[in-house]
């Protein structure tokens, strides 16, 4: 396997992207319905929407990508970027993906003068977190979800 080109999701990526999110989903334990999961793509395409979504290709092939939204932030005055979902197909793990995914947004954090990079890890997803102590360090914050019934 060559080394992965990380670039932005394009329209002709929908059927490798949703195969990877239908991949992500399951690994997360979370279910997408059909409606979230056009509404997502739709919202990747979209030029003035926060999300961006960027893929890795390795010989014409999508095995990864990391879905962010760039938002401003009460504690900057310039934008930051939150990775929201990072995937990378099981059989591809362990030769670079996810690493080039994370330094391409470090990279476009310079260059768009983000004040931050920023994600969340699950506690038992041991494979995510050795990848992200390699970036940065843990911080103390714990996450609460309030969702309407």
């Amino acid at each position: 396997m060559g080394a992965p080109i990380i670039r932005s999701a394009l329209p002709a990526d929908e059927a490798a992207w949703l195969k990877l999110w239908r991949g992500y989903c399951e690994d997360a334990g979370t279910r997408a319905g059909d409606d979230v999961t056009r509404r997502t793509w739709t919202r990747i395409l979209d030029p003035d929407s926060a999300i961006m979504c960027i893929v890795a290709e390795v010989d014409g092939q999508v095995y990864g990508f990391g879905h962010c939204v760039v938002h401003e932030h009460t504690r900057e005055t310039q934008l930051v970027c939150c990775l929201e979902d990072l995937y990378v197909v099981p059989s591809a793990r362990g030769r670079g993906i996810a690493t080039g995914l994370i330094e391409w947004l470090r990279n476009a954090m310079r260059a768009e003068g983000w004040a931050q990079l920023y994600w969340l890890a699950r506690e038992d997803n041991e494979l995510g977190r050795k990848l992200s102590d390699r970036f940065a360090r843990a911080d103390r914050l714990a996450r609460y979800v309030i969702r309407p019934r």
